[in-house]
């Protein structure tokens, strides 16, 4: 240790004495520049004094301190091993600023000592207490020469797009969008959608600027808090409180509740609360799901955010006059409510060949006509036949005896106001109509379609948005038979038909029947067939007498339902037509035939003359160019032509269903899609009984031949539906949407 302070010490002299030389040459130059310095020493210690660098400045190199090299070189001649040492301590730019300073500051307070004493006094002190600092002081001079990077620069952040009042909302939200929580948004094409739009915006919020709401926001809101005049629950769409919201976090919750509720509200609006699979298995429509980059973009985007949202809704006429009718029966609309005053029974009595019709007159009946929406003969007192058929056709509605009597019953039943169960009723018709497409036609038909509404029995072809022709139908039973309720297009039309009878009516009804009577099918003029595998196929030829008339209207589905004539058309003159197998009966077929032909062949001239001519006994197709959207709906409650809201029998219990799972709301579960048994059209092997005539004596087409749905379409077998969009293929009992 004491070497190594003889070394410094005599390295220390030998500095001071080159630097003091050095000094006292310069010093004649720096006496004529400034008369204040007296003295080579002054000017000695001043220079033993580092100056104060700026930060960015890099540290010496060799080069800056030449006439320290000499020496260095000296003692590291002496002491090779101890370069290294310097030059790893040399980056160390603290000490470098600091320890030189130290030693330097230490003398300067000695100003009466001669140079020599204060400069030992000055490198001696630090050596006894500090020797490692005063080494590592020394070492710095003789840091490599290779100057130290300066240090990086931050990259300049781009100029943000968003106020800077919306500023701390923005980085709230960027916070929680980025988190990818489900917190707000349970969907994923919804959290997608999300980060997009508010990435793209730089997270500047969209529904307040400064804390106020924005023009937009105050839109969806109403929007919001009026969903009830659509038949939806505003309880589902919460509108967050943005007036106690007063702190960024709070601003960023409510924006992205609001989001989330408007989300919630246009997809509702457009598909439905509940997906058509919660209500039955014979249901098949399809899917028009919302795409949440679309809403967020038309909403935030439009003049009229309130309208945008509300172009969710159903645009169909049918639909918005339920609207209005909703709301008179809500208590909405205008004029007083009508009551009927109670009185003796009034019944209308048709004329016979032995007696006159009887009409009776009451004071009460322009009230009732009012009631009953009968404008004509608005103040006749007479209880005619057009009164007593409106009063049956209510009692229909209200699931009464249809009578056409007016008694106490009818009476006390037309005065209740604003029914809670007619409101429901127009709920879930409503409803209903969010499952249809958007558009029922055909745009180069000029959006023609066919629409059937089951409990009304009625068949109408549309173009052009009015009613070109109806005809009344034949629907199938409730129950197992239930007409399906789907949207498919028609493709053809076959005159002549064969009857291919379903493997249901075979297997269900007439095997057992040839169980009793082994003839009964030669009677009925229907022909057995068995295949090599031992199944059964029974199917009817054309003519006259088949089970589908003369004309077969086809539109291939995975049910297998029909529109088609009948030789039964004792059927069409009742009230209740609920009497098929599913597929529906038309009253004028020819005439039906002869209108879609015209549609899609105009040119063809179609008559119903013309269809009838080629009655025959060979099945004719007529093929449509373009395909013809076909409608099966189920309407309980609608406006008829006068502006009269109509109720109907609910026939297969579909109402009773829905407002079931509506009261008993299960939220968005009622959006998850159940998965149903789908119909079995197989064939098992079947043993005859003796004394069956079969037609084919076995050969048949076995079990490789045509299939039902070939047999009954012509074509292959029918298409398993596409998977809706966004879901997986059914094989569990419940789907999300």
């Amino acid at each position: 240790m004491r070497d190594c302070l003889n070394h410094r010490a005599g390295f220390d002299r030998v500095l001071m004495t080159v630097a003091a030389t050095f000094l006292t040459v310069s010093a004649s130059s720096a006496l004529a520049q400034d008369q204040a310095r007296s003295s080579a020493a002054e000017l000695a210690i001043e220079a033993a004094i580092p100056r104060p660098e700026p930060a960015n400045v890099p540290p010496p190199t060799a080069s800056d301190i030449k006439l320290d090299t000499t020496a260095t070189v000296q003692d590291s001649a002496k002491e090779p091993a101890r370069e290294p040492v310097r030059a790893d301590v040399a980056p160390a730019a603290d000490k470098v600023e600091t320890k030189p300073s130290d030693v330097a500051t230490t003398p300067a307070t000695e100003a009466p000592k001669s140079e020599t004493a204060k400069t030992e006094s000055a490198k001696t002190e630090p050596a006894k207490t500090e020797p490692a600092k005063a080494d590592t002081a020394t070492a710095n001079p003789a840091a490599p020469s290779a100057p130290a990077a300066a240090p990086a620069a931050e990259p300049v952040k781009a100029a943000s797009s968003v106020p800077a009042a919306d500023q701390p909302v923005a980085d709230k939200l960027k916070d929680i969008v980025g988190a990818k929580t489900s917190r707000h948004f349970d969907r994923k094409n919804e959290r997608a959608a999300i980060e997009k739009f508010y990435g793209a915006r730089d997270f500047a919020p969209v529904w307040t600027q400064g804390g106020s709401l924005t023009a937009a926001a105050k839109g969806v809101i109403a929007r919001l808090k009026d969903a009830a005049s659509d038949g939806l629950n505003p309880a589902d769409y919460p509108v967050p409180d943005f007036a106690s919201a007063t702190t960024p976090d709070a601003l960023a919750d409510a924006e992205l509740k609001l989001t989330a509720s408007m989300f919630d509200y246009a997809r509702q609006a457009q598909s439905g609360r509940m997906h058509w699979s919660q209500v039955s298995g014979d249901i098949l429509y399809p899917e028009h799901p919302v795409d949440p980059n679309e809403v967020l973009a038309k909403v935030t985007t439009a003049t009229d955010a309130s309208a945008a949202l509300d172009s969710y809704n159903p645009p169909h006429k049918l639909y918005k006059e339920l609207k209005a009718k909703l709301a008179e029966l809500r208590g909405q609309g205008s004029g007083p409510a009508i009551e009927i005053t109670d009185g003796p029974a009034l019944k209308y009595t048709p004329a016979t060949k032995k007696q006159a019709e009887i009409v009776v007159e009451d004071s009460r009946v322009p009230q009732l006509r009012a009631k009953l929406g009968l404008a004509e003969n608005a103040s006749d007192t007479r209880y005619d036949a057009a009164v007593a058929d409106a009063v049956r056709k209510f009692q229909n509605s209200a699931e009464m005896k249809a009578t056409g009597i007016l008694d106490d019953k009818t009476v006390k039943a037309l005065n209740t106001p604003k029914r809670d169960k007619q409101i429901d009723v127009v709920l879930v018709n409503m409803e209903r109509w969010r499952w249809l497409p958007r558009d029922l036609g055909a745009p180069s038909l000029g959006d023609a379609y066919v629409i059937l509404n089951i409990p009304d029995y009625t068949l109408k072809v549309m173009q052009r948005g009015q009613q070109v022709w109806t005809t009344r139908v034949v629907t199938g039973k409730p129950g197992t038979h239930a007409t399906p309720l789907l949207t498919e297009t028609m493709k053809y039309i076959t005159v002549n038909p064969t009857w291919n009878v379903p493997p249901s009516i075979v297997y269900n009804e007439y095997l057992p029947a040839l169980q009793q009577d082994p003839t009964v099918l030669q009677r009925m003029g229907l022909k057995l067939e068995q295949n090599r595998d031992g199944s059964v196929h029974i199917s009817q030829p054309p003519g006259e007498a088949n089970a589908l008339g003369r004309i077969r209207f086809n539109f291939p589905n995975k049910f297998l339902v029909y529109q088609h004539d009948t030789p039964d058309k004792n059927l069409f003159a009742r009230e209740d037509r609920a009497f098929s197998h599913g597929c529906m009966r038309v009253q004028n077929p020819d005439q039906y035939a002869s209108v879609l032909l015209n549609i899609v062949m105009p040119n063809e001239k179609y008559t119903p003359e013309r269809v009838r001519s080629m009655y025959g006994r060979s099945e004719i197709d007529l093929k449509f160019p373009t395909p013809m959207p076909v409608n099966i709906t189920y309407q309980t409650a609608f406006v008829d032509d006068a502006g009269k809201l109509q109720f109907r029998k609910d026939v297969y219990g579909r109402d009773a269903t829905m407002i079931n799972i509506l009261k008993n709301n299960r939220g968005k579960d009622l959006e998850a899609v159940v998965a149903h048994s789908q119909p079995s059209y197989s064939r098992p092997a079947t043993t005859l009984p003796s004394g069956v005539a079969v037609a084919n004596n076995g050969g048949g087409f076995g079990s490789s031949g045509p299939n039902f749905f070939e047999r009954l379409f012509g074509g292959g077998a029918p298409t398993p539906p596409p998977a809706p969009v966004g879901r997986r293929p059914q094989q569990q009992r419940v789907f999300t949407r």
